[in-house]
């Protein structure tokens, strides 16, 4: 496989609570599992959609750049790592471009497949909040491809043969 290199790093991670609403646990590691997702993430390892099939949507990404300049916007100091419900945030690199592209992060291959949307939760974190995410300012979610570990700190590559999807 050949890498065009990316300046993109990975700069917090964060696992799903069983209970909806609840804070995320910031890990320093996760695994990722070809179809299935984030091991140990439990709400949304394995999910389900309504004919039984696997969903498609296993791992969120957000770009912290963007995270914090929404807090900005909203004049608060800071959006805390995690509260944005990001399974992976990022740091140097533009996520939105790689929509339907592969990417290497860690170990693990995921399948970039489309923006993700806000939702009420993002109004909870400060009003307003989801009026900003609208046009693909909320990061993207991902599908693995390949399973591996992920750890802060590691390098994203998008993969040269990624359109081969």
């Amino acid at each position: 496989m050949n890498e065009i290199p990316s300046p993109g790093r990975v700069a917090t991670l964060h696992l799903h609570p069983i209970e909806r609403g609840a804070r995320l646990q910031t890990v320093e590691s996760i695994e990722v599992e070809t179809g299935k997702g984030i091991v140990g993430n439990p709400r949304y390892f394995e999910r389900r959609n309504a004919d039984g099939k696997l969903t498609k949507r296993q791992v969120s990404l957000m770009e912290r750049e963007l995270i914090d300049q929404h807090a900005t916007t909203l004049g608060l100091e800071t959006i805390s790592p995690g509260e944005i419900r990001s399974n992976i945030e990022t740091s140097g690199v533009n996520l939105i471009s790689f929509i339907g592209q592969r990417v290497q992060i860690g170990e693990a291959i995921l399948f970039v497949y489309e923006a993700r949307t806000g939702c009420a939760k993002m109004d909870a974190i400060c009003n307003g909040l989801r009026d900003l995410t609208d046009g693909n300012r909320l990061g993207v979610l991902a599908q693995v491809e390949r399973p591996g570990r992920i750890r802060i700190g590691d390098e994203i590559w998008l993969l040269k043969d990624s359109a081969a999807h």
